[in-house]
């Protein structure tokens, strides 16, 4: 395949009117617009226009997909559900994330170039879908997601190690949040030592139902007139105002702990696929053993008749027919010397080698036989 790039945008908050669709039609006459979206992929050219403009003008979550190791995803949300200086902690060691105003939004962008599993069947259609419910996690306060960027330095050695986590952990582990590392390629076991922590936060049904029940009566119409007028916002703005702080949680791990404990546990996982590989290779040597003495009793209990195989292979005089013959002069070999008749074997060796003096090939194969007694 030559340079390929896939393009996905998506409008979640409210649907393009047909003004924005013509305007993108305008841009690509082949990309495939919807009310709701717009996607293109080149191998040949590129996107006539910027991806941050159409983010601020259009689109709320935005995935780009390269087979040559670019990934980006740009997410745009209302400044009132993110504080863009609130992100400084988990973001100041990472060069390749942006995030900045536009009007009343706060949009992120997180584009790395570096990454190098592209395993040649993936056209990057399939990421965008399992993402997108990070960006109602960030609205409704879920940080989690920034700190799988502040994870993503520590793997690159950028924050110290007397540094602390950001979050008290990022459990429970969330398919959005597994793809994203994925996404990133950021250190699957660091992403597991880190979800071994992790602070409550989703309210319980009774929790909500009392939080709800405290609003002023007046707030409560408000609200209700916002969700008949389809404002889809307004169950992520309750959402982050209920959200629990949790119970009391341990001191925060550093950024070296982090990174000890990731690599003892890789080296627990090589360790034990050391294992598996040893207790494979002993049942395969086991089980050859086992094919070999079946083989070797069935020689034995064919007596004289191996020796008149023999015979017969050898006067075929083909390369197939003498392997098998030395493969049987083999086989009669390890037998004598495990019932003590080498010199009886010796003996019939050498008959046969003199019998068979002229057939060259032959005998280089008996001596190969020799040099292993």
């Amino acid at each position: 395949m030559s340079e390929y790039q896939y393009y996905e945008f998506l409008a979640v908050d409210r649907p393009l009117d047909e003004a924005a669709q013509e305007a993108l039609r305008e841009i690509s006459s082949r990309g495939r617009i919807t009310a709701t979206s717009f996607i293109n992929h080149y191998e040949w050219g590129d996107l006539k226009g910027d991806p941050r403009e159409f983010m601020e003008q259009w689109f709320d979550l935005h995935l780009y997909f390269t087979n040559w190791g670019t990934r980006r995803l740009m997410m745009r949300v209302p400044s009132r559900f993110l504080d863009r200086a609130g992100t400084v902690a988990f973001l100041r060691q990472l060069d390749w994330v942006e995030v900045w105003t536009s009007g009343d939004t706060v949009i992120v962008d997180i584009f790395r170039e570096d990454v190098e599993d592209y395993d040649g069947l993936d056209d990057g259609s399939g990421w965008l879908a399992p993402l997108a419910p990070l960006r109602a996690d960030v609205l409704s306060g879920d940080l989690r997601l920034f700190y799988l960027l502040w994870l993503a330095a520590v793997q690159e050695g950028w924050v110290a190690d007397e540094d602390p986590e950001p979050l008290p952990g990022i459990a429970p582990l969330t398919g959005a949040l597994e793809a994203f590392a994925e996404f990133f390629c950021i250190d699957a076991d660091l992403v597991q030592v880190a979800a071994e922590r992790g602070a409550d936060l989703t309210p319980s049904g009774d929790d909500l139902r009392e939080a709800l029940a405290a609003i002023p009566d007046g707030e409560k119409t408000e609200l209700l007139v916002r969700v008949a007028a389809g404002d889809s916002l307004v169950a992520a703005e309750l959402r982050k105002k209920f959200r629990k702080a949790g119970p009391g949680v341990a001191a925060p791990r550093t950024a070296g702990t982090l990174r000890r404990q990731a690599q003892e546990l890789a080296e627990a996982r090589e360790r034990a696929a050391a294992e598996r590989r040893e207790a494979e290779q002993r049942q395969q040597a086991e089980r050859a053993e086992k094919e070999r003495r079946t083989h070797l009793q069935s020689i034995r209990q064919r007596g004289e008749r191996v020796w008149r195989e023999i015979e017969s292979e050898i006067e075929r005089r083909s390369p197939l027919a003498y392997d098998r013959a030395a493969g049987l002069l083999s086989d009669l070999q390890v037998l004598a010397v495990e019932e003590g008749s080498e010199d009886e074997f010796k003996r019939r060796l050498d008959s046969i080698r003199t019998r068979h003096e002229k057939k060259g090939r032959f005998i280089e194969r008996l001596t190969r036989l020799g040099e292993r007694q």
